[in-house]
């Protein structure tokens, strides 16, 4: 066990003090929050732009019902469709609407450039919701009773546990899971990867040869694995504490330059003042139903399945990158062994994006979450919509025994690939090393 320990401080030791190691660690955490920043300020400033739409209405139905909006302003025009060529200018557009348009129901939308999808849908929405008053108004139907009669029904999803009721959101835990599917699946090729290109640098500078005199292949092999996966776990904790901290930061920067908060009374005057005040009150009450969800989440507990599942799957496939590793020369080689190891864990990340979320505790979940090649992002998908204890016990054991046989056979390869050189290593040479006997 000393010679192992020693390993893995090396491994750990060598790569935390990389100024690569300490980069990353503290620009991803920065990129990360600068990319939503990013996108939040380019959304904002998009938002701001706005297009002129032209129009030709030849039925008189329709432009004086047309609104403008944030990214859309209409005009009549005042030149014939003949003369469309002068209209069509750099976010401009011409839209001629015929005289029979109540029943063709088609638009032209005259253009320099093709338009976007949301110019078209914005296009689309109001002339849809102008014909739709017409159509009504003459076959005499109230419009003003038939937009009071809009029921809209909340759903509240309530989970029996031994605890009592208890209010779940399938929208919140659905994103958690995919989150988590994508990190497990990532990480594990990411940090796998570093085991594989470990053991062939070794290899290719010849330093194991010196190494195996004086420990075992079996030692070498755990303790790169252990040091590396001490690494990545490293990583991850200090991304979990830089972004909460720096999301706490940025938090409390937004919020000294807001205005003071409101009292209920002075919510209650606005409300009464602003004229959608129905508006009002619904995002009142979607940032109540937001916050009160977030509230109900038990973070320590999906946070401890993460760091289990992460750690068992990192250890399972690391065993086989390692055994990889020693049985070629460089990393072309590769990719004839690669395909079968990461096919279990790529089917179940296509998986998690359609059958695992729409039915998390179906037949087909329940066995991916079993299967220890495939446990690791099948069970951190169902983990958010609620997982029997006994499922998840079980899972985990499955898992470690499947890390202990996968690392018994990875090392019965790992210690005659190692010392390996010049031959292309094919699946009966796998075998042939395998059986090999000391």
């Amino acid at each position: 066990m000393k010679k192992i320990f020693l390993i893995i401080k090396r491994e750990y030791l060598s790569r935390v003090k990389k100024k690569s190691f300490l980069i990353i660690t503290f620009l991803v955490p920065l990129l990360f929050l600068g990319m939503w920043g990013g996108v939040i300020a380019l959304s904002i400033q998009d938002s701001g732009s706005s297009s002129t739409v032209y129009v030709i209405d030849n039925s008189n139905l329709i432009i004086n019902d047309l609104k403008d909006t944030e990214s859309l302003s209409f005009e009549k025009a005042t030149r014939s469709a003949n003369e469309e060529k002068s209209y069509l200018q750099e976010n401009q557009f011409l839209l001629v609407i015929p005289e029979n348009i109540l029943e063709s129901q088609k638009l032209d939308l005259l253009s320099s450039q093709k338009a976007s999808i949301f110019v078209q849908g914005e296009i689309s929405n109001q002339v849809d919701n102008i014909l739709r008053k017409i159509l009504l108004n003459n076959a005499g139907i109230d419009i003003q009773t038939l937009d009071s009669i809009q029921p809209k029904v909340k759903v509240t999803s309530l989970e029996i546990t031994e605890q009592g009721e208890q209010e779940s959101n399938a929208g919140v835990a659905m994103g958690i899971g995919m989150f988590a599917s994508i990190m497990i699946y990532l990480t594990l090729f990411i940090y796998g990867a570093q085991v594989m290109r470990g053991v062939i640098e070794e290899k290719n500078n010849r330093v194991v040869e010196i190494i195996i005199s004086s420990v075992k292949p079996f030692q070498l092999m755990l303790g790169k694995i252990v040091g590396i996966g001490l690494v990545g776990l490293t990583q991850f904790l200090l991304w979990i504490v830089l972004s909460g901290t720096l999301l706490t930061v940025g938090g409390l920067i937004m919020a000294s330059q807001m205005p003071d908060a409101f009292s209920p009374e002075e919510l209650s005057s606005i409300s009464s003042s602003v004229p959608n005040s129905a508006a009002f009150a619904q995002q009142n009450s979607l940032l109540g139903d937001v916050q009160g969800t977030l509230a109900g989440i038990d973070f320590p507990y999906l946070i401890s399945c993460f760091l289990i599942f992460f750690i068992g799957g990192y250890l399972l496939y690391s065993a086989l990158f390692a055994a990889v590793g020693s049985a070629v020369d460089n990393e072309t080689e590769t990719q004839q062994f690669m395909l079968p190891i990461t096919m279990p864990l790529l089917f179940t990340y296509v998986m998690s994006f359609g059958v695992l979320i729409k039915d998390p505790h179906g037949p087909l979940a329940f066995w991916l979450s079993m299967i220890p090649f495939t446990s690791p992002i099948a069970m951190m998908v169902r983990v958010p919509f609620g997982v029997p204890l006994w499922q998840l016990s079980l899972s985990i054991i499955l898992l470690i025994a499947g890390f202990i046989l996968t690392t018994w056979v990875a090392s019965r390869i790992y210690r005659v690939g190692i010392l390996m050189y010049g031959k292309k290593a094919s699946y009966k040479e796998l075998i042939k090393w395998f059986n090999y006997r000391k």
